[in-house]
């Protein structure tokens, strides 16, 4: 009957470390009777259930929230790049005044042409090149331009 109703320790150590579930009643009475009487299974289920504990609760210690002072570090950086961002380019004022210089120079250039001889010698379809090109200078000063101070310019106009 002995041997029926107690374990040996190998057994009751497995159990004990392999066990997640709730254990059936008849094999948790043998194992609470064979702790009972045997110090060494209960002082091994003592330090499993400490270390579990550890595990669960101290562990991990509380690492500290470094949220505010990473967003703070953050916005600084942001605000410096926009700073660099407009100490290293031209302002909006510098690209209107080029960009209206561009748009007189290019105008002003018809003027300074002899048209009669040039459409009598080539004909009317040289100014197909002269307006493409004109066409292409400020589509890419007014890109680069728009593209240069878009946030200045969806604040301007609300967008």
């Amino acid at each position: 009957m002995n041997g029926r109703i107690f374990m040996d320790c190998d057994k009751i150590k497995s159990i004990i470390y392999e066990s997640e579930d709730d254990l059936p009643f008849l094999l948790q009475i043998r194992i609470e009777l064979h702790l009972l009487f045997c110090s060494a299974c209960a002082a091994e289920l003592k330090n499993l259930q400490q270390l579990g504990e550890i595990m669960r609760e101290d562990f991990l210690p509380e690492s500290p929230d470094f949220s505010e002072p990473l967003m703070k570090e953050l916005a600084a950086e942001a605000d410096m790049e926009e700073k660099t961002e407009a100490a290293a380019g031209f302002s909006f004022r510098s690209w209107v005044i080029i960009g209206s210089f561009l748009l007189l120079s290019l105008s002003s250039a018809y003027f300074g042409m002899n048209f009669t001889e040039i459409a009598s010698s080539e004909g009317s379809s040289f100014l197909l090149p002269i307006g493409i090109t004109v066409g292409v200078i400020l589509t890419c000063y007014g890109a680069l331009f728009i593209g240069s101070h878009l946030k200045e310019l969806s604040n301007r106009f609300g967008l």
